[in-house]
């Protein structure tokens, strides 16, 4: 049993401290640290994103289904609530073009995906891990873990700010290999 000081406040402790610093990130901490905390991370996101994407889109479309009945019923105050409930409807859609919940949403489930299968290709030795070491195949699983969140990345800030479609479904099925491009650099 290792004593209180050797390996408390650093990283690796005192084996560590001498080893190559791209090594002492290994495939397991890695996996948990990194590629899990992010796996994690996209799910809560793809979770609230369709939530909120349902929610707006509900109320739109209910919201839109009520108005022209209440513009053929005589009651009191029913052009106030009409008129209130048109601007709700109009208010949400407008939203939902500003916040673009439904991409979000698609581009963090088809991340968080990706990241679930790389994990399971690499545990178990198929698909780009197949007939690979186990330096290979892990060099190999952190190259298309980073290039995969960095497509996510790029997607949403593209989606944010663009508007556009900035879908990570096509782009991570490539394998992730694909560096982010932006439009405005001539990128494809």
């Amino acid at each position: 049993m290792a004593s209180g000081n050797d390996t408390q406040g650093t990283k690796g402790g005192e084996a560590g401290a001498s080893r190559d610093p791209r090594t002492a990130f290994d495939a397991e901490r890695y996996i948990e640290e990194r590629l899990g905390q992010y796996q994690r991370w996209y799910d809560r996101k793809a979770v609230d994103a369709k939530t909120r994407y349902l929610r707006m889109r509900g109320t739109a479309v209910i919201g839109g289904a009520i108005v022209p009945v209440l513009v053929n019923v005589t009651l009191p105050y029913v052009a106030i609530v009409t008129t209130a409930l048109s601007l709700l409807v109009v208010i949400v859609v407008s939203l939902e073009s500003v916040y673009h919940y439904r991409e979000q949403w698609k581009n963090y489930r088809a991340t968080e995906q990706f990241l679930g299968r790389e994990r399971v290709y690499f545990q178990t030795g198929v698909g780009p891990y197949n007939e690979l070491d186990q330096a290979a195949a892990f060099k190999l699983l952190v190259d298309r873990v980073e290039a995969a969140i960095a497509v996510e990345n790029a997607a949403t800030l593209n989606t944010m700010t663009l508007g556009g479609g900035g879908n990570t479904e096509t782009k991570l099925s490539d394998g992730a290999r694909r560096q982010p491009h932006g439009d405005a650099e001539g990128g494809s």
